[in-house]
């Protein structure tokens, strides 16, 4: 998509409106691509979030120590990894808008499956099935949508598509509270909350009747279909080894994956185990812990949304540092965790890595070194649990900080992004 000198110079004189929006409505699908990926990163963390909701009482249920719930997260963040790598791949093969509506029926589906779980084993398996979808609609979709947007306003757009997170944590929330409060029977009322988790396979329609890939993608397509066919009659044997892991790329590929391992070992250090440290360590009730988490959710929402905008004004590499050292503060400080500062970090990785990487290689890119810093950093839940048993949940929590370091680190590899225009051959 590109920006005219006007809009361009619009755009950057209007940093506190909302002419990220109007940048979208040069046709139907720009508009319908933002719905479909904010919907869907919404009902992703609705589904994801029902879990740490959960936890306390499926530890009781199963009988299980800190460490082996700690162990569910890690696993399904694990898998999340390999998910998000897997679906970025598909979304340079099978386009965006099929890539995100399978990963959209793999996390309805088997949320609502961990519902029946009858043993720990089975509730390992279900949810890890589940991480594969929860960790590739973001591949997916963010990478669709920083196709259609504008440039300059690139960074707000995707911002308020991550405050959509919040939305879904919002509704898990308002779905644990209730359903928490009318089924007295603990053990039952988890598996409630988990057959909910269905209901976002409903948004698959509306994806297919009113999405489709955006044109620098379908561009490209059509070129490297062009160049191959050039190929072959040449004789020539092409590389079968991943764009992202040839030499062009390689050394790009390594610093993304430490600055998404930095990003998110933090975050789901912290998260993971608010709820159960909320129970545990402040005594909190079912309403308790929801009233807390609605200032936390509310703060995030803040977070995403300005986040989004620092993004685009400060430049990509000012605002990760930035977020990072913010975030590290938050981790330590963590009972007063309720500025959102962790998840704001996240949504400046997801419009950096798309500018990171060419359209040729965007959602191998974005998806590999995004899930790579999901699944390694999905060791942070299970260590705090473990860690938990000897200096207490509390300390151990505090050891997430430590992965924000890993962020500036990387940050020393890679170029400033801000304003970047997408085309179909880099």
């Amino acid at each position: 998509m590109t920006t005219s000198p006007t809009t361009a110079r619009r755009d950057r004189g209007s940093l506190l409106t909302l002419d990220w929006y109007r940048t979208l409505a040069a046709d139907k699908q720009s508009r319908s691509a933002f719905w479909a990926s904010s919907l869907g990163w919404a009902m992703d963390a609705f589904d994801y979030q029902a879990l740490p909701l959960a936890l306390a009482a499926i530890t009781a249920t199963f009988a299980l120590t800190k460490g082996q719930a700690g162990l569910i997260a890690t696993v399904v963040l694990v898998v999340s990894a390999i998910g998000g790598a897997l679906a970025g791949w598909l979304a340079d093969r099978i386009g965006r808008v099929r890539t995100l509506m399978l990963t959209i029926a793999m996390y309805s589906l088997f949320t609502l499956l961990s519902g029946f779980a009858p043993t720990y084993g089975w509730l390992l398996v279900l949810r890890a099935l589940q991480g594969l979808g929860f960790g590739g609609e973001w591949a997916a979709g963010a990478i669709l949508v920083a196709e259609v947007s504008s440039p300059e306003q690139r960074g707000r757009v995707l911002g308020w598509i991550q405050s959509f997170w919040a939305v879904g944590w919002a509704l898990a929330a308002i779905a644990y509270t209730v359903v928490f409060s009318l089924v007295k029977d603990q053990q039952l009322a988890w598996r409630v909350l988990f057959w909910l988790g269905v209901l976002p396979g409903l948004l698959i329609l509306y994806i297919r009747r009113n999405v489709a890939d955006p044109e620098v993608y379908r561009e490209t397509r059509r070129a490297e279909k062009a160049e191959t066919s050039e190929a072959v009659e040449r004789g020539a044997v092409g590389s079968r080894v991943p764009q992202i892991f040839q030499r062009d790329l390689l050394g790009r590929t390594a610093a993304c994956c430490l600055l998404s391992l930095g990003a998110q070992g933090g975050y789901y250090a912290l998260f993971t185990w608010l709820p159960t440290f909320l129970k545990e360590e402040r005594g909190l009730k079912v309403l308790g812990v929801g009233s807390f988490l609605f200032v936390v959710i509310l703060g995030a929402f803040l977070g995403y949304l300005a986040g989004g905008y620092v993004n685009d004004w400060l430049g990509r590499r000012p605002a990760f540092a930035l977020f990072a050292l913010l975030s590290a503060v938050t981790v330590v400080a963590y009972t007063q965790a309720t500025k959102g500062g962790n998840k704001s970090l996240l949504l400046v990785l997801g419009s950096y890595l798309a500018e990171l990487f060419p359209t040729r290689a965007r959602g191998g890119g974005q998806g590999f070194t995004y899930n790579f810093g999901r699944g390694v950093g999905a060791a942070f839940p299970a260590a705090i649990g473990f860690l938990s048993a000897s200096i207490g949940l509390t300390a151990a929590i505090a050891f997430g900080a430590s992965a924000y370091a890993l962020v500036l680190v990387a940050l020393l590899f890679l170029p400033e992004t801000r304003g970047k225009q997408f085309v179909a051959i880099d």
